[in-house]
């Protein structure tokens, strides 16, 4: 990245007016307040990515012209927002002598009998195109029309576009309904996969988060449960660790079923039940390793006893349930159950001579590998009716224990480049881009996520289709949806393929639309919507999710200014508040610098270990400064941190009790005294992320059968209580 002090002319260049034209930032504030220039080089490879030339001077001019040109000769937009209650206008471009008309048919399928007026677009300039000029008129789409997502036809002489109206409620109005007494809403913070009972087979699964849920409630009176994305994964092990990295974030992750809870279990035959209870005594084991989460070999064991009720068949009653979750389910279903074929006859899709890389969906030999093994195919579908239905169980279970919210299910930024979404709509993705951060205090280097960015062009022609299903999924089994990354309905750092992620730049989406789909599916699942809005946010950003109601997240490590923490009666209102995040060690590790030890362990610092420990050091010291001088820490606590942990852990917790916002999460390995981190962020396998077991202070395993009734947890339960 080139400084500030860039000649002011690149500024206004053609190659950057190109950029702008597509959404591609040529400049952006970093971490450190400084603006910095995008390098030419690096915005020419973003362009290409979007199909867009700009390798030349003359490439530049005539990609700019086919842009314009594009964009004024298309009826209307392909995708049109609207807010329920107002009146909006819609830009029609005609012939200056052309008249056009519009019929809107809406979601149920009927047509809109109001009146849809268009008229003369004001001061507009005609745009020549072919020898003659188009012009603009402005469609008016009036306050009536209702929520929903519905089709607006616009016709001229022998022409006729269509384009997805979404039509949405201006704000997230649900947590109003949910707020008792003015009282805030508390919660869990919890990793599922770590979550095991007696009952798991070795990793956390949707009958311990039904179990999870309602403990909390009874036991603790939590109101919600916020745990790890539960997007799908690969069909067969090794699985990838990482929730944040899955394979279609429009499924759910099969691995997690409880193959005791599926109705056909009891009915299997003798011989077939000892199986899989023989299956399950052989991985039962590893619930009581605190070192490790074996996903691999729990999958090994766990999917051969789930074959074996698939292939115990279905009732007639079931069959035609399982029949109308495919139908609804559509395409998205078969290119996840196709994906998953491929993969478990193929092997994973690595490598530049891989199927993925050669066959596509409509290849001849997807189809003969279908026709070939018709029951593995059937398989993997009724894994995922399975999932769905034992997650919408667990919400069920929690709404009926007396939960406010439930499940909040963590969305991912994105999907793993060789997943079944980018195999199936590759179209969908940029080409040659992979999604992360520029460099920043806590990630000197930058991150590179390795996930495709979603191409907004694309999503702009499908009506954001993709988002849309998927947010909808979500809140088919949840209270809340927690959006990892919210800058990213905004803005995404783009890193060029074989580039460093300090070598990229921000492109940008319509957030309204994808605010406007939120709002919408929010409101008929009377939800709540969380943003991950940490790091460096614009201010107008923060005022486009305030207005919209989305709360935002306020982390009581990171509310610091100029060296002092802010008092918790400062934090915003509108957040969901909590001690720490899963990219930070257990509060009880911050206060042993865990995260200075493991940056200094594996090199992932540009500077000097002491000066980023001075740092740590210094920041320790605010923190108890500011709990003491609160009154949420006794000062004699000072005197020995080691003797006093727990004391100092329920000091943060005290503190973020006095903060204003609307929800407040507490974190489950804060109640059990575990030290170590789930995840550090510029690590792969240099660092076991997302395998680490719930465990107590002195590492040994803590299972969800007696967790609720520990002396730590139950102290820690109190003060959210209070």
């Amino acid at each position: 990245m080139n400084n500030k002090n860039e000649e002011s002319t690149q500024q206004t260049s053609p190659l950057r007016r190109l950029a702008e034209l597509m959404g591609v930032r040529s400049k952006f504030v970093g971490s450190d307040g400084i603006e910095h220039q995008i390098a030419d080089n690096v915005l020419v490879k973003v362009l290409r990515s979007l199909c867009v030339d700009a390798s030349t001077d003359k490439a530049i001019e005539e990609s700019m012209q086919k842009i314009l040109l594009e964009r004024h000769t298309r009826l209307v937009a392909p995708t049109v927002l609207h807010t329920v209650g107002k009146e909006d206008t819609v830009i029609i471009n005609t012939g200056i002598l052309e008249y056009p008309t519009a019929t809107l048919i809406l979601e149920d399928g009927e047509q809109y009998q109001g009146d849809l007026q268009i008229s003369p677009c004001k001061d507009d300039v005609a745009f020549p195109v072919n020898g003659t000029f188009v012009a603009s008129s402005l469609l008016t789409i009036p306050a009536d029309v209702p929520m929903g997502y519905h089709t607006l036809r616009i016709s001229v002489a022998d022409r006729v576009e269509e384009a997805s109206l979404i039509s949405a409620p201006e704000s997230i109005d649900t947590l109003e309904k949910l707020e008792k007494d003015g009282k805030q809403i508390w919660g869990w913070m919890a990793q599922l996969y770590s979550i095991r009972s007696s009952k798991s087979w070795g990793v956390g699964d949707y009958a311990d988060l039904a179990d999870l849920l309602v403990q909390s409630k009874k036991k603790t009176g939590a109101d919600f449960v916020l745990v790890n994305p539960l997007h799908a994964g690969e069909p067969v092990a090794p699985l990838t660790p990482s929730p944040y990295l899955p394979v279609a974030r429009g499924m759910v992750n099969v691995t997690y079923i409880r193959p005791e809870i599926i109705p056909e279990y009891d009915s299997l035959n003798d011989k077939d039940r000892k199986t899989v209870d023989d299956l399950h005594n052989e991985v039962e084991p590893l619930n009581n390793d605190a070192q490790i989460v074996d996903r691999d070999s729990m999958w090994r064991v766990k999917m051969h006893a789930l074959w074996i009720i698939f292939k115990s068949g279905l009732s007639a009653e079931r069959s035609e349930e399982f029949e109308a979750f495919k139908q609804d389910m559509g395409e998205r279903l078969e290119s996840y159950a196709t994906w998953c074929l491929c993969y478990d006859k193929w092997g994973a899709p690595k490598g530049e001579d891989c199927w993925e890389k050669h066959l596509t969906k409509d290849s001849d030999e997807i189809s003969a590998l279908c026709k070939q093994f018709p029951d593995t195919l059937e398989f993997y579908r009724w894994l995922e009716w399975i999932a769905f239905t034992q997650l919408h169980d667990a919400q069920v279970a929690a709404k009926n224990a007396g939960m406010r919210i439930g499940i909040m299910s963590d969305m991912a930024v994105g999907v793993h480049p060789a997943g079944s979404e980018v195999w199936w709509n590759p179209e969908r993705f940029a080409n040659g881009a992979c999604v992360g951060a520029p460099p920043d205090y806590f990630n000197q280097q930058g991150q590179n996520w390795s996930q495709p960015p979603l191409n907004p062009f694309e999503l702009e022609r499908t009506g954001f289709k993709v988002y849309k299903d998927m947010v909808h999924g979500m809140f088919a089994s949840a209270g809340a949806v927690r959006i990892d990354h919210i800058l990213g309905l905004f803005r995404l750092w783009w890193i060029p393929e074989g580039s460093t992620p300090g070598d990229g730049a921000y492109v940008y989406y319509d957030a309204d639309v994808m605010l406007g789909i939120l709002a919408i599916e929010a409101t008929r699942a009377n939800g709540v919507v969380v943003g991950e809005d940490l790091g460096v946010v614009p201010a107008e950003t923060l005022e486009v999710l305030a207005k919209n109601k989305v709360l935002g997240c306020t982390v009581e490590w990171f509310e610091q200014r100029d060296g002092a923490f802010r008092e918790p009666k400062k934090w915003r209102e509108m957040t969901l508040a909590s001690v720490n995040t899963h990219d930070l060690p257990p509060a009880a590790g911050y206060l042993n610098y865990e995260h200075v030890n493991i940056r200094e362990r594996l090199n992932l610092l540009s500077g000097s270990v002491e000066e980023f420990r001075a740092g740590a050091v210094k920041e320790h010291n605010a923190m108890l400064k500011m709990l003491v001088s609160g009154g949420f820490l006794d000062k004699k606590a000072l005197e020995n941190e080691s003797e006093h942990e727990q004391e100092i852990v329920e000091a943060l917790y005290r503190a973020l009790k006095a903060a204003p916002s609307k929800l407040l999460a507490a974190s489950i390995v804060d109640a059990t005294g575990e030290h170590r981190a789930q995840n550090q962020p510029g690590t792969n396998d240099e660092y076991p992320n997302w395998r680490i077991p719930l465990a107590d202070a002195n590492c040994n395993p803590v299972l969800l059968d007696n967790l609720f009734d520990l002396p730590r947890v139950k102290s820690l339960a109190q003060i959210m209580n209070k």
